[in-house]
């Protein structure tokens, strides 16, 4: 009797210490959920604020630091004073007198043979992520790559221009940038065909967390989700019927020689 209540009670004492280790592993874990997100954003921030500090900090004059003035050095000054700048340059830019001084500048650069490619670009890109009227990502969809079965995401922006249409077969063509996984600012850029396209009803936001998460974090997650993916595989089973039926049909329209 003695050997059995011995048994037991260290088969108690094992369960209750790896019962112990598994509270203790799952509080771990769900602190490093909880402060993993914050410390990210946190040091996101401050890299950013230091980055800018360390730009435009040497610019301005030593007498009107605030360090010169304080014990401490404030982090986050040069990141105002830039704000500031570049609000003061959007005003003056808005009235005559400062579109008059732009459009001189923008005529300088664009007489130098190597400063003026990289202006150019470096112009239209900025104009068309961050100006009101311009066309950034709007739409998200999927098109059959690497291989047939297998989707990917693309984010569709304007349609080829007519020097670039003319050249492409007689069908409506799209512009796709097809991002990386988990780094989305690299990936393939490509004119796709509108009709090899499937339209997703999901933000860019949603769309860029799903990439960069690869797939981990999905999009719609509620009831209706699966709903909704069933209905896109039926899309896209169908789309692929018909690009297959597409080339039989051609042959059987053309005559034979």
């Amino acid at each position: 009797m003695s050997i059995d209540n011995e048994q037991t009670k260290g088969a108690s004492s094992g369960a209750s210490r790896t019962g112990a280790i598994g509270r203790l592993r799952n509080y771990f874990l769900t602190g490093l959920i909880v402060a993993g997100p914050v410390a990210v954003t946190l040091w996101i921030v401050w890299y950013f604020v230091t980055w800018v500090d360390n730009l435009v900090r040497p610019v301005i004059p030593l007498a009107y630091r605030p360090e010169t003035y304080l014990p401490v050095n404030i982090p986050g000054f040069g990141l105002i004073t830039a704000f500031v700048a570049l609000t003061l340059l959007g005003f003056l830019t808005a009235n005559l007198v400062g579109r008059r001084m732009v459009n001189l500048g923008e005529d300088m650069l664009s007489r130098m043979p190597v400063v003026r490619p990289i202006y150019r670009t470096t112009k239209q890109i900025f104009h068309t992520l961050f100006s009101s009227s311009g066309s950034s990502f709007r739409r998200v969809g999927l098109v059959e790559f690497p291989s047939p079965g297998m989707w990917s995401l693309v984010f569709l922006t304007q349609p080829p221009s007519a020097p670039i249409s003319a050249h492409l077969p007689e069908t409506e063509h799209v512009s796709a940038f097809l991002p990386c996984t988990p780094n989305p600012t690299t990936g393939f850029f490509f004119y796709v065909p509108r009709r090899d396209v499937i339209d997703l009803d999901i933000t860019v936001e949603q769309a860029m967390t799903l990439l960069i998460s690869a797939g981990i974090i999905q999009p719609d997650a509620g009831a209706g989700a699966q709903g909704k993916l069933a209905a896109l595989a039926q899309t896209a089973r169908a789309a692929q019927v018909a690009r297959a039926a597409a080339p039989a049909a051609t042959a059987a329209t053309t005559p034979a020689k």
